[in-house]
C-alpha cells in the first residue's frame, strides 16, 4: 500500500509540478515520456537482476530508497531540467517492485490460489491510490504542491522498512508467470500504465516479424494485427491522459481539484474491477473489447467539447465524467485484451510475445506523451484530443481486421 501511495502520488504530482515551475504542456509531455521510457528500461533491468540473483528484498530496498531520495530532492528543485532527470530516475526505480511482487505471490501460495492473491493485491493497491489522491485533494488547503513530495518520500520510506521483512523463499522462475492467466490478468487488467510493462524475455528484431508483416500487406500471424491494434490504443489513450492535466490547469482547476478528479476515478476503477469479469463472461472477450472503444472515444469528446464551454462547478463534473468513462472503458478493454492475448500467443512463445507486447505498450505511451505535448503546444488541446480519438478509432478498425482475419483462418 505505501508503495502504491508513493507511485500514484508521484505520477500526478510531477506534471503538476512542471506547470508549477512555469513549464508548458510540451514540457509535461517530455517529462512523462522520459519517465515511462526509463520505466521500460527498468522493467528489463530489474527483471534480469531478479532472474539471475533472486534478491527480492535487496531490490525492494534499493528501489524504494531511490524513490524516497528522489522525492526528497524534488522538494528542493527549482528548474524544470532537474525535474526531467529526477522523473527519469523515479521511472527506472518505481517499476522495480513489480517482478518482485509477481514472484512473491507465486512463491507464497499454491498456483490454484494465485488468482485470489493477485486480486487482493490489486484491491490493496487501489486503496493506496485512493489515499494518495485524497491527501493530494486536501493538500492545497494547508500547503503548496512542493511539500507533497515530502509526503511521497515518507510513505516510500515506510515501504523500505516493510521490505526488510521479506523472507527468502524457494526460487520460482519469472517465466512461470507468463503461463498463468491469473498473473496476466493482474498485470494487464487493473493496474495503470506504469504497472503493465513486463519483459519475461527481451524481444529481438526477429520477434517483431508478425507486426512488420502487417505493414508489408502480407499477414503471417494474426497476433501481429492484435499487437499493432494495442499499440494504437495505448498511443491514443496516453495522448489524452498526457494532455488532460495541463488542459485542466488551463481552465483554472486547482491542484486539489485535479487530485480529486483522480480520486473519483480511482473509486470508479475499484467498483468496475468487480463488475468487469461478469460482463466479459456474459458477452465474450471480443465483444467486450469492441464495446470498450465507444465510451473511450466518448470520454475524449466530453473533455474536448464540454469543459471549455462550462463555468462554475460544471467543468469539474465534466472532467470527472470524462475521466471515469475513460478508466471504465480501459478496465473492460484491458481485462478482455489480456484474455485474448493469452489465447493468441503461439504456444511456447509466451515470454517472447509478452515482451513484444510490453515494448509496443511502452512505445505507444512514449509517443503518446510526446504527441500530446508538442501538438497541444503548437496548436491547441482540441487538436490533441482529436488525434487521440482518431488513434483509438484506428485501433478499433485494426481489431476488427484481427477478428476478420482470425475467423477466415480458423480451422473447422
Amino acid at each position: 500500500m505505501p508503495a502504491s501511495i508513493a507511485a500514484e502520488g508521484i505520477h500526478i504530482a510531477i506534471p503538476l509540478f512542471v506547470l508549477f515551475l512555469g513549464g508548458n504542456v510540451a514540457d509535461v509531455g517530455i517529462v512523462i515520456a522520459v519517465h515511462y521510457g526509463f520505466s521500460s528500461l527498468g522493467a528489463i533491468f530489474w527483471g534480469k537482476i531478479i532472474d539471475r540473483y533472486n534478491i527480492k528484498k535487496g531490490i525492494l530496498i534499493v528501489c524504494f530508497s531511490a524513490i524516497s531520495i528522489s522525492s526528497l530532492a524534488m522538494f528542493f528543485v527549482s528548474e524544470i531540467s532537474m525535474v526531467f532527470i529526477l522523473s527519469a530516475i523515479m521511472g527506472f526505480f518505481i517499476i522495480g517492485k513489480n517482478p518482485v511482487t509477481h514472484l512473491l505471490v507465486m512463491e507464497s501460495v499454491s498456483n490454484n490460489q494465485w488468482g485470489v492473491l493477485f486480486s487482493r493485491i490489486s484491491i490493496i493497491s487501489s486503496f493506496g491510490s485512493l489515499i494518495a489522491f485524497l491527501v493530494g485533494a486536501t493538500w492545497e488547503s494547508f500547503f503548496d504542491l512542493r511539500p507533497y513530495f515530502i509526503f511521497c518520500a515518507i510513505v516510500s520510506t515506510v515501504a523500505v522498512i516493510l521490505s526488510m521483512t521479506v523472507e527468502r523463499k524457494n526460487l520460482i522462475e519469472r517465466e512461470t508467470l507468463v503461463h498463468s492467466i491469473h498473473g496476466l490478468k493482474h498485470i494487464f487488467s487493473y493496474n495503470r500504465y506504469h504497472f503493465q510493462i513486463i519483459y519475461p524475455k527481451v524481444p529481438k528484431i526477429h520477434d517483431f516479424k508478425h507486426i512488420i508483416s502487417v505493414f508489408k500487406g502480407k499477414i503471417t500471424h494474426e497476433i501481429g494485427i492484435l499487437l499493432f491494434s494495442n499499440f494504437l490504443f495505448y498511443y491514443g489513450s496516453n495522448t489524452y491522459f498526457t494532455a488532460f492535466i495541463p488542459f485542466l490547469k488551463k481552465y483554472e482547476f486547482t491542484d486539489s481539484q485535479v487530485f480529486l478528479v483522480y480520486m473519483v476515478q480511482s473509486i470508479t476503477l475499484l467498483v468496475i474491477f468487480f463488475l468487469v469479469p461478469k460482463l466479459i463472461a456474459k458477452i465474450s472477450e471480443e465483444r467486450a473489447i469492441q464495446l470498450a472503444y465507444i465510451p473511450r472515444i466518448f470520454g475524449i469528446v466530453i473533455a474536448a467539447t464540454l469543459i471549455p464551454q462550462m463555468v462554475g462547478i460544471e467543468p469539474f463534473l465534466a472532467a470527472v465524467m470524462s475521466s471515469c468513462i475513460m478508466v471504465s472503458a480501459f478496465s473492460i478493454y484491458s481485462t478482455a485484451n489480456s484474455l485474448i492475448l493469452f489465447k493468441a500467443i503461439p504456444r511456447g512463445f509466451e515470454g517472447t510475445y509478452l515482451g513484444v507486447h510490453s515494448f509496443m505498450i511502452g512505445i505507444g505511451i512514449f509517443f503518446g506523451s510526446l504527441t500530446a505535448g508538442f501538438v497541444s503546444n503548437a496548436t491547441n488541446y482540441s487538436v490533441s484530443f482529436g488525434v487521440a480519438a482518431v488513434l483509438i478509432i484506428l485501433a478499433l478498425v485494426m481489431f476488427r481486421v484481427y477478428l476478420k482475419y482470425q475467423l477466415s483462418h480458423r480451422v473447422i
